[in-house]
């Protein structure tokens, strides 16, 4: 794959086992390009400290595909309301949390407001009927103020390690079929 590819985790990081570590392991092993960068401070974020840095990385290294997981969907939506972000080609917005989450140590990412604007030419929105941070019925209302096409993953709680989704097969495939 030639596309740069930007993986933006969620509160408390992703890293092995988790499905985002995974596939920056199988992008880079095909010399594929790939950002995969530890925000400051995952377990304790903070939001303008979070937008700062994702800002930087998206200037610098102008990705054509980002996948965010989690919180990095509440702070993708942060970045498109403020606007100074440059569009990318391809967004994934992986098991997006809730809009007015209300857990304490994050919530200086909330409430949120979906973005008229994803800065994105192609959007693909993955949620679960078992996400504990967003019900079904959140995800429907979620998709239709996004306008965005959504894949829907059956009992697959948050889309994360703890769910089985360590490798994720699916995910490599969108990327590769990407040109």
């Amino acid at each position: 794959m030639s596309k740069k590819v930007l993986l933006l985790h969620g509160w408390g990081g992703s890293d092995y086992p988790h499905w985002q570590s995974w596939l920056a392991g199988e992008l880079a092993r095909d010399y594929g390009t790939v950002c995969f960068p530890l925000l400051d401070h995952p377990h304790f974020p903070s939001k303008n400290r979070w937008m700062r840095q994702v800002k930087a990385m998206l200037e610098a290294f102008r990705p054509d595909v980002v996948i965010c997981h989690s919180l990095a969907n509440t702070l993708w939506f942060h970045l498109c309301e403020e606007g100074a972000i440059a569009p990318v080609e391809h967004l994934f917005l992986v098991a997006p949390p809730r809009l007015d989450c209300e857990i304490e140590t994050i919530k200086s990412f909330f409430p949120v407001t979906p973005p008229a604007n994803l800065f994105a030419e192609n959007v693909q929105l993955v949620t679960s009927t078992t996400d504990p941070y967003m019900t079904p019925e959140e995800a429907r209302s979620l998709r239709a103020a996004l306008d965005v096409p959504m894949m829907v993953l059956e009992d697959a709680g948050h889309i994360n390690a703890d769910s089985g989704y360590g490798e994720w097969p699916w995910i490599l495939e969108q990327l590769q079929e990407i040109k």
